[in-house]
C-alpha cells in the first residue's frame, strides 16, 4: 500500500449538502449489495437532532485534491442511545462509509478512531454498533479495532451484527 496522507474530517450536519450526497451515495451502494435473501435494504436518513454536540456528531471524510480544498469521500457518525443495562452512557457509531477510490488506505480504521474519541470526549463508556455479515471488510475492520459481538441492541431489519467496544476500564471500588 503506498504511503497516503491522513484523512481530514470536518464536522457537519446531516443536513449539509455534502452530507447528503454521501449519504445517499452510502445507501445506494448497501441497497445495490444488500443480500437479497434479506429482503429489501431499508433507508432510513439520520435524524439531524441526534448528530449534535454533545449528543452526537457527523464528520465527513477529506481528502487534498492538490488545491487548499478537501474533496469529501466518506462519512460517519456518532449518536448518543440509552444508557447500557449498567447505567454507563453509551453512543452508537453510524453510516460509517468510504468511497471506493480511497478504501484500502487505512482511512476506516482512522474515521472509526476518530468517532471513538468523539464519543469517549461526550462522555461515552462503550460504543456500540451494528452491521450487516455480508460486509466482510467492515466486519474485519471492527474485530480488528477491539469490537466484541453482542447481543442486539435495537431492531435494525438491515443488521445481522452487533458489537460493542468499551471506551473506559472498569474500576474497581477502593
Amino acid at each position: 500500500m503506498p504511503d497516503s496522507p491522513a484523512p481530514a474530517f470536518s464536522d457537519v450536519s446531516v443536513t449539509d449538502t455534502g452530507s447528503i450526497a454521501l449519504l445517499t451515495q452510502y445507501f445506494s451502494d448497501r441497497e445495490s449489495s444488500f443480500p437479497s435473501r434479506q429482503g429489501r435494504y431499508r433507508t432510513t436518513f439520520p435524524d439531524p437532532g441526534q448528530f449534535i454536540p454533545p449528543h452526537g456528531v457527523f464528520l465527513l471524510v477529506g481528502e487534498q485534491d492538490g488545491a487548499a480544498e478537501h474533496v469529501f469521500v466518506g462519512c460517519g457518525g456518532i449518536r448518543r442511545i440509552e444508557d447500557s443495562a449498567a447505567g454507563e452512557t453509551r453512543y452508537e457509531i453510524k453510516h460509517l462509509w468510504l468511497q471506493p477510490q480511497v478504501r484500502g488506505r487505512g482511512w476506516g480504521h482512522s474515521l472509526l478512531a476518530e468517532l471513538e474519541r468523539r464519543a469517549r470526549a461526550f462522555g461515552a463508556a462503550e460504543v456500540v454498533l451494528d452491521t450487516n455479515a455480508s460486509l466482510t471488510a467492515a466486519g474485519a475492520l471492527y474485530a480488528g479495532s477491539g469490537y466484541e459481538s453482542c447481543a442486539p441492541y435495537n431492531d435494525n431489519p438491515n443488521a445481522t451484527n452487533w458489537y460493542r467496544k468499551r471506551l473506559v476500564e472498569n474500576r474497581e471500588p477502593q
